[in-house]
């Protein structure tokens, strides 16, 4: 019989990992009122719940929270990095940016795959061992409406002949999939990105009363020192909703999903996971404009400071759905 602890439903375990999320930990920076770890802590496995493509195709969908808001840990696939079927290796990042990180790899459901059985991921972090339990439970099934509300471009619950017809951005990576480079030397990777427009460009949550145009550079004066003065405002209020809140706008951003050592993105790149501290480069960061995405074309200089084997993905989001794409790039010493 399966244990108590695995039968929560999809949204009472979504809801116990915001509550874990926000419960106050030890480390403070100076002066906080609030304590949280910026590095030292370890990364619990996440199972978001199972989807069905247009073919039939049924796949697992998993994420990760990372408790720490700074430190990004790397854990190689095998046994503190894999899964109890199909082989250890399932597509899942080795690289864990900071925070919660949603429905980042899909997992084809095996064939015979029924609702007794369960598709394991375990992850091993500083010696704690947690683990991601998949199963294709009825209430586990997730839409684009139910990945819009989980990352914050809804509030729970709602929808709208807009959010149902939104459609993923389309994203194309320019040139060879796979690459080679030389440790300190910058390779240029690019990504064409298209959306449908939906949904619209808007400030936090689907419902919310202010509208984010992306700029205020053409506004009056008077209603441009008017929307400073609430976003300035809206910086001292304490948070309205106990999910997280997302700015919704299209852009893309280049991160490691896999790799041994640090890269450096130039530009600096939009942060793909939930940053909700004021004034970060974060969809989910009060003040957060998206950025202008002329003819959709997303580059980034990327330069590695090890050898060896890397995955660098790109991300197009839309605000409520995603789209990703990936090169390899095998890094050589100098």
């Amino acid at each position: 019989m399966m244990p108590m602890a695995r039968m929560l439903s999809a949204a009472s375990a979504r809801l116990l990992l915001v509550l874990v999320s926000l419960t106050p930990v030890a480390i403070p920076a100076a002066g906080a009122q609030g304590l949280t770890y910026s590095r030292g802590q370890t990364v619990s496995p996440a199972f978001e719940g199972w989807e069905e493509d247009a073919d039939g195709s049924r796949w697992f969908v998993f994420g990760y929270m990372n408790r720490n808001w700074e430190e990004e840990l790397d854990v190689p696939v095998g046994p503190d990095n894999g899964f109890n079927l199909g082989g250890a290796d399932q597509g899942q990042p080795t690289r864990f940016l900071p925070r919660r990180n949603r429905f980042i790899f899909r997992v084809a459901v095996p064939k015979g795959f029924t609702e007794k059985d369960e598709l394991i991921w375990t992850l091993t972090t500083r010696g704690k061992t947690e683990r991601a339990y998949a199963s294709l439970a009825l209430d586990y099934k997730i839409d684009g409406v139910v990945r819009a509300s989980e990352t914050g471009a809804l509030g729970a619950g709602s929808s709208s002949p807009e959010v149902r017809a939104n459609k993923a951005p389309t994203l194309e990576v320019q040139g060879a999939k796979r690459l080679t480079a030389r440790v300190g030397e910058p390779v240029t990777l690019v990504a064409v990105v298209a959306d449908d427009g939906i949904p619209k460009t808007r400030a936090i949550g689907a419902g919310a009363a202010v509208s984010n145009t992306g700029s205020s550079t053409n506004l009056s004066a008077a209603n441009r020192a008017q929307l400073e003065a609430l976003r300035a405002r809206r910086v001292m209020l304490p948070p309205s909703r106990i999910t997280v809140g997302k700015i919704v706008g299209l852009h893309a951003s280049w991160s490691v999903y896999r790799g041994p050592g640090s890269v450096t993105f130039d530009p600096p790149q939009i942060a793909p996971w939930e940053d909700t501290r004021t004034g970060g480069n974060s969809p989910w960061a009060p003040l957060w404009t998206p950025p202008d995405m002329g003819d959709g074309r997303v580059g980034v200089r990327a330069t590695f400071h090890q050898a060896g084997e890397y995955q660098i993905r790109v991300r197009a989001d839309d605000g409520a759905l995603t789209t990703d794409g990936m090169v390899t790039i095998v890094v050589a010493p100098k």
